[in-house]
């Protein structure tokens, strides 16, 4: 395996997980500039009430997309263990 293809494994790796913390992050940024308003409007200045309402949000995101998220992440594995024969195999060659 030459350097190209672990560059390319690696940039298919990070747009994984690019899209699989991307919802995760998208729900906590609303909330957190929800809450922000609501906070701002209401002057009340709990600091433990946006990480709170933050943390189910992001649970609620879990569960709900979980099963749709784990689909790409089991592709992307099988993928990846696919390719450890051609690596040990090209790793093998280049040791001789």
């Amino acid at each position: 395996m030459d350097n190209a293809e672990v560059i390319h494994q690696l940039n298919v790796i990070l747009l994984l997980v690019l899209y699989l913390s991307a919802p995760v992050l998208a729900v906590a940024a609303a909330v957190g500039l929800i809450v922000g308003l609501l906070q701002a409007v209401t002057q009340v200045q709990d600091q433990a009430l946006p990480q709170t309402i933050k943390l189910v949000a992001i649970l609620l995101t879990i569960v709900l997309l979980g099963p749709l998220l784990s689909g790409y992440l089991v592709n992307g594995a099988r993928d990846i263990f696919n390719e450890f024969p051609t690596i040990a195999s090209s790793n093998a060659t280049s040791q001789q």
